[in-house]
């Protein structure tokens, strides 16, 4: 009677495992041949649709349930005739055997409901976004001109946004310029202090810094408008 039940126990773990190839390889081709369709190319076009494939998908869940459940019954009579008085103690390996069995069905079990899983997530998946891919197409064919329009709009937009972008760095840059030469100006005023109190000690001295304070104006003059140009260059070809 074991050796029968080990029989059908090995029969119909092989032919789960067969099943269970050929449902992970259904469920694989099944995101490929949705992929392809995203991609509308002839290469990708697959060779079942996807309405045959949610048929066989069907169809072989039920089939390796049923396997499974006939599986879990013929373990189950292995632990019933290994449960028999006597027969623990006499062989150990049949325990082992049967632990073996158990394994290899929680495996299968554990395997079929993993690819299943991951096969209506995916169909989920497919089918929201073939929904959104569909209400995109709708919505352009039937407004074309609209669409049009928008495009426009949203070109204008990026310019002023590119606009207002470049106007804001050359408003960074000038306050960064004006803070640099503000804390010049404070040095170069305690320099200037230091140095009109050597030349109220030294008339020579004075005049040299009479000359130096002209040259200074003359250059603050040209840096000014020199940054002044730049500027405004720099408005009118951000609005232009």
């Amino acid at each position: 009677m074991l050796t029968d039940l080990r029989k059908q126990a090995r029969q119909l773990e092989n032919e789960l495992d067969l099943k269970l190839v050929s449902f992970s390889k259904l469920c694989t081709s099944y995101s490929s041949s949705r992929d392809g369709r995203r991609g509308d190319s002839s290469d990708t076009t697959p060779l079942l649709s996807n309405s045959t494939q949610d048929r066989m998908f069907e169809t072989m869940s039920v089939e390796i349930e049923q396997l499974l459940a006939k599986l879990t019954g013929v373990n189950d009579k292995m632990a019933e005739y290994t449960s028999t008085p006597g027969v623990t103690s006499l062989n150990a390996a049949l325990m082992h055997t049967l632990q073996r069995h158990r394994d290899i069905l929680q495996d299968y079990t554990h395997e079929f409901h993993k690819t299943k899983s991951n096969f209506m997530a995916i169909r989920e998946r497919e089918d929201l976004l073939g929904s959104v891919r569909k209400d995109i197409e709708t919505y352009k064919s039937g407004s074309g001109v609209n669409n049009r329009r928008t495009e426009l709009f949203l070109k204008e937009h990026e310019h002023l946004r590119n606009s207002d972008r470049l106007i804001d760095d050359t408003i960074s840059i000038a306050m960064a310029t004006k803070e640099n030469m503000t804390s010049q100006r404070g040095l170069l005023k305690s320099i200037q202090s230091r140095v009109n109190t050597l030349a109220n000690r030294f008339p020579a001295i004075n005049n040299l810094i009479q000359r130096i304070n002209l040259r200074k104006r003359r250059d603050s003059l040209i840096l000014g408008g020199v940054i002044g140009i730049c500027t405004v260059l720099l408005l009118l070809y951000a609005f232009h």
